[in-house]
């Protein structure tokens, strides 16, 4: 065992003197030291009951013979990071995390993990560790929040209250409408309730393989929640006895499965940017020109929030993310030999569901899916020429195909504020830039911009384009992870006031029309923007961030090609 290396043989009495110390027995440290990662704190509602979740583990660990030690990570809660200049902040901390599991798990020599995500770079973060880690792995989330019926009889999310904030802007909502939403749109703990990031990214890891089933959509405040935690603790045990490490699970065929998922379930764009940085951990190669690929030949199965009136409550009672795939591979598209955290492969779990899709709207067959491709689109184009992400699932059909005058804004906050003066109208493309990995840095995500667009009944007739990126609960014709961004010297850096932009999603392509001679004259004019009073932590990422066609993953190798 890898914790013989601080238990076994007389030269670790000082080791053991020090696990004596926290109340371990002689007999304790024979056992497997299984690491109890957890992302519990008061801050975030996603992560606020996960001691509860972690007593569930720890209870499953010590029933099957093992010894838990149990240390947290850092978490950010993306929604009060919004809209101001802690965004920069969120995906950069995904590197924090994973780096710090890192620091606690060489230095400690555990023998296996059960992880503790829940919330948005949390998931990713872990994953990203477990495969860098390599050692036997399972994970289990908090879970989803529930979602509640509103006054006018749609059921209410995060995002409810930030589209709420542009009606009342726009006139058509009251103070006192805003609050009953406020009141109503987070009603319990867990992650928020739509198809947004958290809950994106805890499905694709029950589609990866890495969780047991259930894991992305039993709600947080059920029962079975607790109970499937301690059969996590359970569950790690034989993982380790049988030694499936995190790249026997991950491997090139499931991360296909999790892409074929993604497109079906119409994830979040984050998700693009999470599995090519969980891939680049394990090994795998994953490009845009893949995803495009799967999503080509994949059909959208579910419309849940924000493209549809489904939240994960409803995905879990019409069976989850196994009847999903149970559907997908019925067509083929799921790759059944892949092994699992259960100690069996996909394919063998997928013959055990024994749920029934009891509401064919919330996860449609395949004979009549709501699109015959999938939820995420890559486009190129020469706005775009490595790539952008948008998600067609929550695009109005009247938006898949737009030409229209560029607003062009430096940042978030700029755009804002022209939002809400009213003074963008109906056929504008709405231009932020300077929000991308490096440039932002950070890359934020435009919930406040899109939702202020939505809430005002904008939706459908502007589209807003960014080097940043966008939350998971965002809908309209939101094209987010243009590469390369401005501050790299993107073509979105010269874009002026006026440009025509065409859109069209369908084909793919993100073009904007100014001539080639009059975009070189730009270029040789100005030079990109670059933001000089960076410190701490934001200014190393900054430095050694790679482009979001990469997963803004970070490396010592991107340092070093930016200043040769």
């Amino acid at each position: 065992m890898n914790s013989e290396k601080i238990t076994k043989g007389i030269e670790k009495a000082p080791q053991r003197s020090l696990l004596k110390a926290m109340g371990y027995s002689d007999k304790d440290m024979t056992k497997p030291l299984i690491g109890i990662v957890n992302s519990f704190n008061e801050i975030v509602p996603g992560h606020v009951h996960l001691q509860t979740i972690s007593r569930a583990v720890k209870d499953g660990v010590l029933a099957a013979g093992g010894t838990p030690a149990e240390f947290n990570v850092i978490g950010v809660c993306d929604g009060l990071a919004m809209g101001h200049q802690g965004m920069k902040y969120s995906l950069a901390s995904r590197e924090v995390i994973a780096d710090s599991i890192e620091c606690m798990a060489m230095a400690h020599c555990f023998d296996a993990f059960v992880f503790i995500p829940n919330c948005d770079k949390i998931v990713p973060a872990m994953l990203m560790a477990a495969a860098r880690l390599n050692l036997p792995s399972v994970f289990v989330s908090g879970g989803p929040m529930l979602s509640l019926e509103g006054e006018g009889g749609s059921c209410l999310d995060l995002n409810s209250a930030f589209e709420a904030v542009g009606s009342y802007k726009n006139g058509t909502m009251t103070e006192e409408e805003v609050h009953a939403i406020e009141e109503s749109a987070c009603p319990s703990c867990g992650s928020c309730s739509g198809m947004f990031t958290a809950n994106s990214m805890n499905c694709l890891t029950e589609a990866i393989g890495m969780a047991l089933p259930g894991n992305g959509s039993i709600p947080a405040v059920y029962s079975k929640r607790i109970r499937l935690a301690k059969t996590a603790g359970e569950k790690v045990l034989e993982v380790f006895k049988k030694d499936i490490r995190p790249r026997d699970i991950m491997t090139e065929k499931a991360f296909h499965n999790a892409l074929a998922v993604d497109m079906a379930l119409g994830c979040s764009t984050n998700s693009v940017l999470h599995l090519m940085a969980i891939a680049n951990e394990a090994g795998v190669k994953i490009d845009l020109e893949l995803i495009n690929k799967i999503s080509e030949k994949t059909p959208n199965l579910c419309k849940l929030a924000p493209s549809g009136p489904y939240h994960m409550q409803d995905l879990h009672n019409a069976g989850g993310v196994y009847k999903v795939m149970e559907t997908l591979m019925g067509g083929g598209y799921i790759n059944g030999d892949c092994m699992t955290v259960t100690g069996a492969t996909m394919g063998e779990n997928l013959k055990n569901e024994k749920y029934k899709i009891i509401n064919k709207d919330v996860i449609r067959p395949l004979e009549n899916p709501y699109s015959a491709t999938g939820g995420i689109a890559v486009l190129f184009g020469s706005l775009a020429p490595k790539g952008a992400v948008v998600k067609r699932s929550a695009v109005a059909p009247e938006m898949l195909v737009h030409t229209g005058p560029a607003r062009v804004f430096d940042s978030e906050e700029e755009a804002i504020d022209a939002i809400f003066d009213g003074k963008i109208v109906k056929g504008d493309v709405v231009v932020i830039r300077y929000e991308g990995p490096a440039g932002g840095p950070g890359m934020r995500e435009m919930l406040s911009p899109t939702s202020a667009i939505a809430g005002m009944g904008l939706d459908k007739d502007v589209a807003l384009i960014t080097d940043g990126r966008f939350s998971g609960a965002t809908r309209g014709a939101a094209i987010g992870h243009i590469s390369p961004e401005a501050s790299q010297g993107g073509p979105i850096a010269y874009v002026k006031e006026g440009d025509l932009i065409s859109i069209d999603i369908p084909a793919k392509k993100l073009e904007l029309l100014v001539d080639a001679d009059e975009h070189e004259k730009r270029m040789k004019e100005s030079a990109p923007k670059q933001k000089t009073d960076l410190k701490g932590y934001i200014a190393r990422y900054a430095m050694m961030v790679s482009s979001a066609d990469k997963g803004a993953v970070v490396n010592q190798d991107i340092y070093c090609d930016r200043n040769k």
